[in-house]
C-alpha cells in the first residue's frame, strides 16, 4: 500500500438535513481549491444534467454489489431502494498525492469510516437548536408534512450521536461556522 502524505487529511462532515452542510462545503471549496470533495457511487439513475464521475459514479446494482464485496467502498448504505457509497480508491489516491479530502456523508457512513479509517477527522455540524433546524427544514417549502416529520425524527437521532465525533461545529452564523471548520481542518493558521 502506498504511503499517505502526512499533511493530507481525510475529513468527514456529518449533520442532520437542513443544518447547512451543502452551503458550508460549497464555501470551503470556493475558498480552498486544494480540497477535493469525494464523489459518491450510487445505483440510482442519473438526473437530468448529472454526469458520471462528476456528480456521482453511476453503477448497476450488480457492479455496486461487486464493489461492496471487494472492499472497494469506505462506507455505503441503502436508502429508498438505492445504494450510495464512497469509493475507496479515489480517496486513497488523492490522500497519497497529498491532497486533503472532504467527505460529506450521513451518520451511518461516518460510523463505517470511523472503523475502517480511524485517523480521519470527523466533524459534526449541529444547528443552534432543534427548533431552528425545524424552521430551516419547513422554510424550504419543498416537502410534504410526512417527509418533514421523517427528517425531523432522523435529526433527533443524529443529534444524539454528536458526542461520537472529534469536534462539533454549531452553524448559528455561516461565517463563524466556516471559520471554525477551516481552523479544525488546518486550512489556515490562527
Amino acid at each position: 500500500m502506498a504511503t499517505i502524505d502526512r499533511h493530507a487529511r481525510l475529513t468527514l462532515l456529518t449533520g442532520p438535513s437542513g443544518v447547512g452542510k451543502g452551503t458550508l462545503v460549497t464555501r470551503l471549496l470556493e475558498r480552498h481549491p486544494q480540497l477535493w470533495l469525494s464523489v459518491s457511487a450510487t445505483t440510482r439513475a442519473p438526473r437530468e444534467g448529472e454526469q458520471d464521475g462528476i456528480h456521482y459514479f453511476f453503477h448497476s446494482r450488480k457492479s455496486f454489489d461487486q464493489l461492496v464485496s471487494e472492499g472497494g467502498l469506505l462506507e455505503w448504505a441503502e436508502f429508498a431502494g438505492n445504494c450510495y457509497g464512497t469509493p475507496k480508491q479515489p480517496v486513497l489516491g488523492r490522500l497519497e498525492s497529498g491532497t486533503p479530502v472532504l467527505l460529506e456523508i450521513e451518520l451511518e457512513g461516518a460510523r463505517q469510516v470511523r472503523r475502517s479509517f480511524p485517523q480521519a477527522l470527523q466533524i459534526f455540524l449541529a444547528p443552534p437548536s432543534f427548533e431552528e433546524l425545524e424552521q430551516r427544514i419547513r422554510g424550504r417549502g419543498t416537502e410534504a408534512e410526512a417527509a418533514i416529520a421523517k427528517r425531523l425524527d432522523r435529526a433527533r437521532t443524529e443529534l444524539k450521536a454528536q458526542q461520537e465525533f472529534d469536534a462539533v461545529v454549531v452553524n448559528d452564523d455561516l461565517q463563524t461556522a466556516l471559520n471554525n471548520l477551516e481552523r479544525l481542518m488546518g486550512l489556515y493558521e490562527t
